[in-house]
């Protein structure tokens, strides 16, 4: 199958724990990742596996700006990584979705007001465009009965649900989800990964760090193994199978 356009595009990078805004390595810098060389294009589905603190999480702080990209070249979403300032992250951010294991919801805010506000923060204006884009969004993830529930009334698959419908707000060009299923039942995580396949398809790059092979095993997909400071795209036939 052709591959679309590349939404993030790595080359030779390398991963460091920074304590400072500079984008010049220091000897303290912890180096966590070496090597790194990445394309995911529109609609690609992608797996990090490895064991914790292998640096899965890290290379996802580097895709979003939380951790800077200090070596090597780095694009995502057309915007280049080592060239980004701070004014320009909320820019980059806005052209992606990031769903958290620990959802950070506002529990003052009913699931309508949890997508409103950040609609609001992000540069939506018109009310009757906000209200047909939530209505959209929570409609996609199965929520759309749910509107007016607070976030504690939501059991932890609908909860998850939310984060996603907020992830996809601005019809971002790539989803970031770090353990999305960790805390779900078998049943919920199955049901969450048959969404993601279903906003894959709609030209989403998605890139998920997972521990759980049996998801990966029901809907295969690319796969970058982590270890050792390095990372390389595994067979999964051959790993599971073999």
């Amino acid at each position: 199958m052709e591959r679309g356009r590349k939404v993030v595009e790595l080359r030779d990078v390398s991963v460091y724990h920074t304590d400072g805004d500079s984008k010049q390595i220091k000897p303290s810098d912890e180096l966590v990742l070496s090597d790194v060389n990445l394309t995911v294009c529109e609609g690609e589905m992608v797996y990090f596996i490895g064991r914790v603190g292998s640096g899965k999480s890290s290379l996802l702080k580097t895709l979003y700006a939380e951790l800077q990209l200090c070596k090597g070249e780095g694009f995502v979403a057309g915007m280049n990584l080592r060239k980004l300032r701070r004014k320009d992250i909320p820019h980059l951010r806005r052209k992606m979705g990031i769903v958290f294991q620990d959802y950070r919801l506002l529990d003052d805010r009913n699931v309508f007001y949890n997508l409103y506000d950040v609609m609001k923060a992000t540069g939506w204006s018109k009310e009757s465009d906000i209200r047909r884009r939530i209505d959209e969004v929570l409609s996609l993830v199965g929520l759309e009965t749910k509107a007016y529930k607070m976030p504690h009334e939501l059991s932890g698959g609908e909860q998850q649900r939310l984060v996603i419908a907020r992830s996809l707000i601005n019809s971002p060009q790539l989803l970031l989800a770090d353990e999305p299923t960790g805390n779900l039942d078998p049943v919920t995580a199955d049901e969450i990964m048959r969404l993601f396949k279903v906003i894959s398809s709609r030209g989403c790059a998605i890139i998920m760090s997972t521990h759980n092979t049996a998801l990966i095993e029901q809907y295969p997909a690319r796969t970058i193994m982590f270890s050792k400071g390095k990372m390389s795209e595994i067979d999964i036939e051959s790993n599971f199978n073999g």
